[in-house]
């Protein structure tokens, strides 16, 4: 039985040192790849760590260096591809660095929101969070004045508290618009907004995802001479999904109201209106032309194909871990807010 235990205890570093007849010290100079010696006394301790099948212990190693090699990614939910790829791409880009990330979802608007995320972040398994911030969740600018690095990523305000990493919602927005209007739209429906239609609140708008994209395209038309029609605006709420799209684009089928463009605020609201666009018998784009945002896996190879704006997740994910691993070695210490512009991915529901 002591055999059978010996046999499967875990191999220490003073193992290796003590059969390749070495200090402490040399064994751990071989494994960080650092130290003095030579060449015949650093081959003889990767033969013993490669004869005992010697693993890092990895959480040792960084306890020592004062880091745990984790950062903590935080989103509402992994259900929207949107969140899904972020957290791929974040993964990816942390591998890139030699660091791990820690994956958590938050319930939405409630007492274990991301308030109590931030409030009770453990920093002894992870050196940070990248947070995506729901647009539901009450957050004050003391809630983001933590004492571990912090960065929010998505379309909500940090008040200069904290760094922000985000495409800029509005002149994206006023893009799709105008990218419609260019090519023969002149009444725009949008489907997607939160609430009842304001143009003036709108136009304030400082965060959101569903307030800024509104106020870019109010903002485009009106520098065309233009005017939405609030009877265009199609209201979802919080969902923004495939139904939710199709249920709202039928609804101003039915109004009778004319519309010959479509602003989808995401790419699986554009796939619920091209749904009931084709279903109604419109032909798209000769009579109706569609545009979403996030350029979504699924986006490209519709029967239709999707016109849709860069999400720039690949600009995002690697900023924000850029930036947290900046907090986490000392090398940033102001906040900023980092932006980027989207562009259109031309298919084949526009002209």
């Amino acid at each position: 039985m002591s055999d059978e235990k010996t046999a499967k205890r875990r191999v220490t570093l003073r193992d290796v040192a003590q059969a390749a007849g070495v200090s402490l010290k040399t064994a751990s100079n071989v494994i960080n790849g650092s130290g003095r010696m030579t060449d015949e006394t650093r081959a003889k301790v990767e033969s013993v760590i490669k004869d005992l099948d010697y693993r890092v212990n990895v959480a040792a190693r960084n306890l020592n260096r004062d880091h745990t090699g984790f950062i903590t990614l935080a989103v509402p939910s992994l259900i929207p591809p949107y969140l899904a790829e972020l957290a791929n791409r974040t993964i990816d880009a942390a591998r890139q660095r030699d660091y791990s990330v820690y994956v958590t979802t938050y319930a939405e608007g409630s007492a274990k929101g991301a308030r109590d995320l931030l409030k009770n972040f453990n920093s002894t398994v992870s050196d940070g969070m990248i947070l995506s911030m729901s647009e539901v969740e009450d957050i004050s600018p003391e809630d983001l004045k933590v004492d571990f690095p912090l960065v929010i990523v998505g379309a909500r305000t940090t008040w200069g508290v904290a760094d922000h990493v985000t495409p800029d919602d509005v002149a994206a927005a006023a893009t799709a618009a105008g990218y419609l209007y260019d090519r023969g739209s002149s009444r725009l429906a949008v489907v997607g907004a939160r609430g009842d239609y304001d143009a003036a609140a709108l136009l304030q708008a400082v965060e959101g995802n569903a307030q800024l994209r509104l106020r870019g395209v109010i903002e485009e038309t009106r520098r065309r001479g233009l005017e939405l029609d609030p009877q265009l605006i199609g209201n979802t709420g919080q969902d923004w999904t495939i139904g939710a799209g199709a249920r709202v684009i039928q609804r101003l089928i039915d109004s009778g109201v004319p519309f010959d463009g479509v602003i989808a605020l995401n790419d699986q609201l554009a796939i619920g209106a091209l749904t009931a666009l084709r279903t109604a018998g419109y032909e798209v784009p000769a009579q109706v032309q569609v545009i979403g945002f996030d350029n979504n896996e699924e986006a490209p190879y519709l029967q239709i194909p999707l016109t849709t704006m860069d999400s720039r997740l690949d600009w995002t994910a690697p900023t924000a871990v850029n930036r947290i691993l900046g907090r986490i070695d000392g090398s940033i210490t102001k906040p900023e807010l980092l932006t980027t512009e989207s562009q259109v991915i031309a298919r084949a529901s526009t002209r």
